[in-house]
């Protein structure tokens, strides 16, 4: 909302002294986002004067048109001669009034001017547009002529009050009734304890039944209809200066006579109007929701195809405008023709709820839907169609009817009970019954009772509905300010939970490890689960949609932690960064298909342990996963070597290294399983309470996978679920033992076939081997038919043998080793490599 600064003083009699910026300051203080003070004219120096063009002359022999002008401009320029300028505009004739700029004047944005020659021809001065002058658009594009009734030397800053200050705020949608004047009014009233002049005290007469018929189908939808009729309106008459001026300053552009006060009514009551030609309606007026089928060319051009849930304005051919959001172009007021002698005012109060659907499903934003479904006064109706008429009768010389239309569904106002002493314990500040009074009778609010207050809230403030809204009015007005700074008072608690410290510890150690955290939004569509191959009874394929999705691309909660993480390292990929290791800790939603929705929790009252429960129960499994994503180089190449590009392998050892903060230690089995490559897929198993479970899948993402999603080649991802390797774990991070006694390492080398897993034969070693054992790596996989046999491998581990009370023999490292081989000989079939 842009507020001229002095437009707002004519309804609060602010200090003469007072600045853009001072006045932003109050109202910031007192909860309006003032973002900008705008200073128009700021650099702007005259001479600016009125103008009458005596002379055109066409100058010929130029790529555009060009004329000589002489214009009179009085005595403005010293010698009362006529002054001759150049200038290319054609939308000016000999004897209009036109606003031109002297030598010596300063036009906004420090652009000097003084008398140069042109195009063979010395110019002394501009003919402005409002371009020029920085007064926005209005509409004519082209030279600014003006009312033939304009002095010639009269100052033209003056005349279209070019130096102004302009407040643009922010309207936050429970402050609806400051998109007006009168509203941003009213707290500049409060914030200087100023009176404040309420331009919707009118005199209204009562409603008769010579008005204009009008028929409500939907009470609900608009609850206030108010018609009014001006007939005799001269069709040439135009919008006066001042009033095409303060529209601009509020950002909106003149457009003719009768549309620019319902907008200037519009901007200073927060009433929207709409004005029709009454010529062009026919039969009565009627508000009701629409019919299936039906359609509607707007104001904009549009033809649009309505739905049963929108409230349209009718006549007796059906609909002529959507009701709160925009009128329709068949009973518009056509300025172009000038025919307009007659018109009926609507000034209506509509459900905010139903306009703010209908804008959204039409995409179709306007002043006036952003008036309605923030909440308009439905008190100002009438005012708002008066103070309409007044102005029509004014400045186009009108005559307004006798009748007055007026429908208005019964209602109660709002009142609400609220202990004199509520605010002080919202705010922990003690204010005293006398100043909550005060201040909520200062927001308009009727206040009766002592320590129990009954407040009737003003019709202007939907927005406060219940005691809480109360206390803070009373404290924003007070000031946000000059609530005392109090730390709060934590109960002991027991620091942080297991599942909070396993989250840590494995962001912890997977940065070490050279992997960047990157958090992405928990949303997905059914694109992204395209790209990543699923089958279509995949369980990530089944989803909980939201209702209200910030994308309409991405309507869903993330099953999987991929999508999200390689979407970031394409982009990263694609801005230059090839070399990416990447990470992800967070919440997946899996939809078991037994929740149900749950009952409303009630807000007087903590909520009981069942409502809790079935609260918990309406929502989906969410298990905490880790993921990985790499691509590019693991090592970079460099006088210490050449390097080594990202596999398949550290995919698994990130999964591993996962695994081993929470004190486990995975099985790793080949597997096939979307999105990796059927064979550089690793499932890893831990056991979950007793039976061996699936945790996750690391390896290398398969080739369709890799062009769908526009990765780089050879893109590698690892997937577990933390809370299962939390359950498998131990609670308690036990740190190991250091002995002081030195370590037996004894190699071996196993063939096996081929289908026959590594960690399997590990697995065997490490039983057999015991308790002297202390560590166990496979530090090389040999395959070759030629020594091995056809469908055999050689597996090559290193064992470490160490004891913690004594030094171990050769003969003791030996056996160990021989006990370990022998177990996996006969769990496995492996025989030692000769």
């Amino acid at each position: 909302m842009r507020v001229p600064l002095s437009w707002l003083r004519e309804y609060v009699d602010l200090p003469a002294t007072e600045t853009g910026r001072d006045v932003q300051a109050k109202l910031i203080s007192a909860g309006l986002e003032v973002e900008t003070v705008e200073q128009l004219g700021a650099d702007l120096k005259g001479p600016l004067v009125v103008g009458q063009v005596l002379t055109i002359e066409e100058l010929e022999g130029f790529k555009k048109p060009i004329r000589f002008c002489t214009v009179d401009v009085g005595q403005a320029n010293g010698t009362g001669e006529p002054q001759e300028i150049v200038c290319g505009a054609r939308n000016f004739a000999v004897g209009d009034k036109v606003v031109v700029v002297l030598p010596g004047a300063v036009l906004p944005g420090g652009f000097a001017i003084a008398a140069r020659k042109t195009y063979g021809k010395t110019s002394h001065g501009m003919i402005c547009s409002s371009d020029e002058l920085g007064m926005g658009d209005d509409g004519s594009h082209g030279i600014i002529v003006l009312p033939p009734e304009h002095e010639v030397g009269t100052d033209a800053i003056e005349l279209l009050q070019l130096v102004d200050e302009v407040l643009d705020i922010a309207v936050t949608p429970d402050r609806g009734y400051c998109l007006s004047l009168r509203g941003v009014a009213r707290e500049a009233a409060i914030a200087y304890g100023r009176p404040l002049l309420d331009p919707a005290l009118l005199d209204v007469p009562a409603p008769n039944a010579f008005g204009y018929p009008v028929q409500i189908a939907d009470p609900f939808g608009c609850d206030h209809f108010t018609a009014r009729t001006v007939t005799g309106l001269d069709p040439e008459a135009r919008s006066p200066i001042w009033l095409q001026r303060r529209l601009q300053k509020a950002g909106m552009r003149p457009i003719s006579l009768a549309v620019d006060i319902t907008n200037y009514v519009m901007l200073e009551l927060g009433q929207p109007l709409h004005a029709y030609d009454r010529s062009r309606i026919e039969g009565a007026i009627g508000v009701r929701r629409a019919e299936r089928g039906e359609k509607l060319t707007t104001l904009d051009g549009a033809t649009r195809t309505l739905s049963t849930d929108d409230l349209v304005i009718t006549d007796d051919r059906g609909p002529i405008g959507l009701a709160g959001v925009m009128g329709g172009a068949h009973t518009e007021i056509d300025d172009t023709e000038g025919t307009t002698t007659e018109v009926v005012i609507e000034a209506a109060h509509f459900d905010p709820v139903s306009i703010a659907r209908t804008a959204r499903r039409h995409k179709l934003s306007s002043e006036a839907s952003r008036r309605f479904e923030r909440g308009v006064d439905p008190q100002a109706a009438s005012a708002a169609a008066q103070r309409t008429v007044d102005l029509l009768v004014l400045l186009a010389g009108g005559t307004a009817d006798a009748g007055v239309t007026e429908v208005v569904a019964p209602s109660a106002p709002r009142t609400i009970t609220i202990p004199a002493d509520h605010p002080d314990k919202v705010a922990g500040v003690t204010y005293g019954r006398e100043t909550v009074v005060r201040r909520l009778q200062q927001i308009g609010c009727d206040v009766y009772g002592q320590d129990e207050l009954i407040v009737t809230v003003p019709s202007w403030r939907p927005d406060l509905t219940d005691p809480n809204d109360l206390a803070e009015e009373v404290i924003r007005l007070e000031g946000y300010e000059n609530l005392p700074s109090t730390l709060p008072r934590p109960l002991p608690g027991h620091g942080l939970t297991d599942r909070q410290r396993l989250h840590r510890r494995v962001g912890r150690a997977l940065a070490g490890a050279g992997y960047v955290e990157a958090l992405n939004y928990p949303f997905i569509g059914e694109a992204a689960l395209d790209q990543l191959g699923l089958d279509a009874d995949d369980p990530r394929r089944t989803v909980a949609t939201l209702v209200n999705p910030l994308s309409d691309e991405e309507p869903a909660l993330r099953t999987t932690l991929l999508p999200g993480l390689l979407g970031a390292l394409r982009r990263n990929d694609g801005r230059g960064s090839h070399d990416l290791a990447l990470f992800e800790t967070g919440l997946v939603f899996r939809p078991t298909g037994q929740e149900e929705i749950p009952a409303r929790l009630p807000a007087d009252r903590r909520p009981t342990g069942e409502e809790l429960a079935a609260l918990d129960a309406a929502l989906p499994h969410q298990p905490r996963r880790v993921a990985v994503v790499l691509a590019g180089a693991r090592e970079q190449a460099g006088w210490w070597g050449k390097g080594r590009p990202s596999d398949w392998a550290d995919a698994v050892e990130a999964a591993r290294l996962v695994a081993r903060e929470a004190g486990v230690e995975p099985t790793v089995r080949a597997d096939q399983h979307a999105p990796w490559h059927p064979g550089r897929c690793a499932a890893l198993y831990a056991e979950v309470d007793g039976a061996e479970t699936l945790v996750g899948h690391a390896g290398e993402l398969h080739p369709r996978v890799v062009k769908a999603m526009h990765l780089p080649e050879r893109t590698c991802a690892m997937e577990v679920d933390l809370d299962l390797l939390q359950r498998a774990g131990e609670a308690l991070v036990r740190a190991p033992r250091i002995s002081t006694f030195p370590v037996a390492t004894q190699d071996v080398a196993l063939v096996v076939d081929k289908p026959v897993p590594a960690a399997e034969v590990e697995a065997a070693l490490r039983e057999g081997a015991g308790e002297l054992l202390e560590s166990i790596r496979l530090f090389d996989v040999y395959e070759n038919a030629e020594q091995l046999g056809d469908g055999r491998k050689s597996l090559a581990y290193a064992l470490r043998f160490r004891a913690a009370d004594r030094t171990l023999t050769v003969d003791e490292a030996t056996a160990a080793r021989e006990a370990a081989v022998a177990l996996a000989a006969e769990r496995t079939g492996a025989v030692l490599r000769g």
